[in-house]
């Protein structure tokens, strides 16, 4: 289940203020202030409309636990990374970080082969990405760029979209600041 202070980070990433998000949810101010501080928690009945209010998966917002608490915070082991869900078909992503309270999120990105995204995406961050395997076309507005192996690319806060026209799936790592999972 999220933390508290990532249900914070991501309220703060989206400029929302307590009351606005209590307001959206239709619940108290003092039941968000709680939920951020993990003395109550959310329930499933709260995850859909979590999940629509701040543009996440309702996955990434009922992920277990870590397993070992003395690694909360700190290790992410691979078979317990949060899944982010499918933003976007033949995308599939995870968060790579052990929670969202740094000033950055690093998250692993899985591109099907034959996949793309048709509508220009922007957010306002700055991003770094990093290939690890296959190749993916990126068009920053009309410029079109090919990045293979060992390639890396920055978007900052401006309009970008992707495509896999290859056989192999291609896989990044993205540094994103701020964090927006």
């Amino acid at each position: 289940m999220i933390t508290g202070a990532d249900l914070r980070t991501l309220r703060h990433t989206r400029g929302l203020t307590l009351a606005e998000l209590a307001n959206a949810m239709g619940r108290s101010v003092g039941w968000v202030s709680q939920v951020e501080r993990d003395i109550s928690r959310i329930g499933t009945e709260d995850i859909e409309r979590l999940s629509s209010i701040l543009g996440v998966s309702p996955v990434m917002l009922s992920q277990p636990a870590p397993k070992a608490a003395r690694e909360e915070g700190r290790i992410v082991r691979a078979d317990r990374r949060r899944p982010i869900g499918e933003r976007h078909e033949g995308l599939v992503e995870s968060l790579i970080s052990p929670d969202l309270t740094d000033s950055f999120e690093i998250v692993h990105s899985t591109f099907a082969p034959g996949q793309s995204c048709k509508k220009p995406l922007q957010r306002a961050t700055q991003e770094i990405g990093f290939m690890l395997t296959g190749q993916l076309d990126l068009w920053f507005g009309t410029e079109k760029f090919t990045v293979g192996v060992g390639d890396s690319f920055r978007i900052r806060n401006e309009p970008y979209r992707w495509a896999n026209p290859y056989s192999e799936p291609a896989i990044a790592l993205w540094v994103i600041s701020p964090p927006v999972y």
